[in-house]
This record gives structure tokens, sequence and C-alpha cells, in this order.
């Protein structure tokens, strides 16, 4: 899979920030393919013993969510924990197991936010214009944003607000389940970013895309551990 460099990684978070302020307005919303063949999930994580962060990008069939291809990489962690530059502590690693996929998926979930975002650009926004492709966030927790009660029943839902403006959705993904926050990240929008995250669930709250990389990138850090 070809990706094209939009930036350099090695910043401040001063100039992280900007970075953010100047790419937020070429993110776009529009809806997302109503049938997509592949989606592609994408996780990552960290070992701060190690200094080192791990990717995990897997692509699966829609709507039977079968695996088709999974992609593992491993980089230096680099830049600080800082709420809101979630982007510049695990992007570059993302990216790095992107680029090994064969398969070019039609739509690519992270475990993460989208326009939920301070500077409306989250981990999804900030990936997408990286890859051209539609992306969608989607979280275990709130970033920014407040909401009403969302309704018990799995596929209710409620709008995630910032001073009036809607920046994503809150979605009960299983009846009586804690909800997830969903926004979409670049080329979808809050309808049909919902949907796909609706669809791609299954017995679990998590999307199978977004769930089942977590579960690869854990095995791939314990493996590397063990390793050493």
């Amino acid at each position: 899979m070809r990706i094209r460099k939009l930036h350099e990684w090695n910043v401040t978070t001063a100039e992280a920030r900007a970075l953010q302020e100047r790419l937020a307005p070429k993110v776009r919303l529009k809806p997302l393919p109503r049938r997509p063949a592949l989606v592609a999930g994408v996780d990552i994580a960290l070992s701060r013993r190690l200094g080192r962060c791990f990717a995990s990008a897997l692509v699966l069939s829609f709507p039977d969510m079968e695996p088709v291809e999974q992609a593992l990489a491993e980089d230096e962690l680099r830049f600080p924990y800082v709420p809101g530059l979630l982007t510049f502590r695990e992007g570059a690693v993302s990216l790095k197991a992107l680029a090994k996929l064969q398969h070019v998926p039609d739509v690519v979930m992270f475990d993460g936010q989208g326009l939920a975002h301070p500077r409306r650009l989250g981990l999804a926004s900030h990936m997408g214009l990286w890859l051209g492709l539609p992306t969608v966030g989607c979280a275990k927790s709130r970033l920014i944003g407040t909401h009403a009660e969302v309704g018990e029943s799995k596929g209710e839902s409620t709008p995630l607000l910032d001073d009036g403006e809607q920046i994503g959705v809150v979605l009960r993904t299983r009846t009586r389940v804690k909800p997830v926050f969903v926004s979409p990240g670049h080329l979808a929008d809050f309808e049909s970013s919902a949907r796909l995250v609706l669809e791609c669930c299954t017995r679990y709250r998590l999307p199978e895309p977004t769930r089942q990389a977590h579960i690869a990138v854990g095995d791939a850090k314990r493996a590397r551990i063990g390793d050493l």
C-alpha cells in the first residue's frame, strides 16, 4: 500500500499543534461507501520500558468480518504523552504497518478520535489525510464534548457536541453496555461512520477491525518482550 508523505514526524509539541491547525481545514466530510468490500483496523501498543511502540493493521472482508491480511510494525517511541497530540506518538508506526498491506481497504478504522478533538484533527482524521482514504475513529472514551443520555438498547445513539457543534456520535453497540465514541476521520460523515461501526460489531462492544487489531498488537508486543 503506497502512502504519500504529508510532513515530518520529528517535531516539537508546539510545532505539532501548529500542524494540526494547518491540516484540520483539509479534512472533508462525505458519506462512506454504502457497502465497502474491505475494512481495515489499526491499533497501537506501547512499551515504555523498551521505549518502543507496536502497530497492527489488519484487513477484514465486509460484512462477514473474515480476515484477509495482517501487518505488524515496530518503531522507537519518540514523542511524549500529550493529550490531543496522540497522532505524533502513534501515527508514524501506524503508517509503517499500513504500508505493508497488499490490499487497499475501502475504509480504515482507528482506535481513537477523528473530528472529536480540540483542533478537529484526531488520529483518524490525521491518518486519513496521510492515506487519502476514508477513515473513522472509534474510541472507548470521550476526549472532549458533551452529550445527552444514550438509550440502553443496541443501536441507539446521541450526538457528541462541542459548543453546539456536532463532533461525533455516542453509540450503544451492545444493549446495556457502555457506549463507544464514534467520529468521522476523513472522507466520512457522522451517520455513515456510526452505521459502519455498528455493522462491524458482532458479539462485542468494539468493532471487529479495531478489536482484532488490538489482540494482534498485544500478542506482538508480548512476543517481542519475551524475546529479550
